[in-house]
């Protein structure tokens, strides 16, 4: 399976912006991966936030249309998620999940947790 490590998540007040990250293992193998990142919180199941196809192609939660973007670094083997005009109702925790049908890849990462709060 593919490690994966989120970072960058933390407190912010509304309206303001995050910009979490997840590096990822895998070595040449990274381009393969659809990447997403999805959120949770207490009591609720795992939702998609957004996700990027091994060809580059994005899709969002309708919620979060407009305000994040997730993108991907193939040299870096990293994946982005930025996040701006955040609302309390963000508040989550975030999980990177690195997914590929054709290596029989389905990994996810502790997640990093946001908050935002006045």
């Amino acid at each position: 399976q593919v490690q994966l490590v989120e970072s960058g998540g933390g407190l912010v007040q509304p309206g303001g912006s995050l910009a979490p990250s997840c590096g990822a293992s895998g070595g040449k193998w990274f381009p393969m991966f659809s990447m997403s990142w999805h959120r949770q919180t207490p009591g609720n199941e795992r939702e998609l936030v957004a996700g990027i196809s091994d060809g580059g192609r994005t899709n969002y939660a309708d919620f979060v249309k407009g305000r994040f973007t997730i993108s991907r670094d193939i040299r870096k083997n990293m994946v982005y998620l930025k996040m701006n005009s955040l609302e309390p109702e963000d508040t989550a925790v975030y999980y990177c999940n690195a997914k590929s049908t054709r290596l029989d890849i389905n990994s996810w990462g502790k997640g990093t947790k946001v908050t935002v709060s006045s």
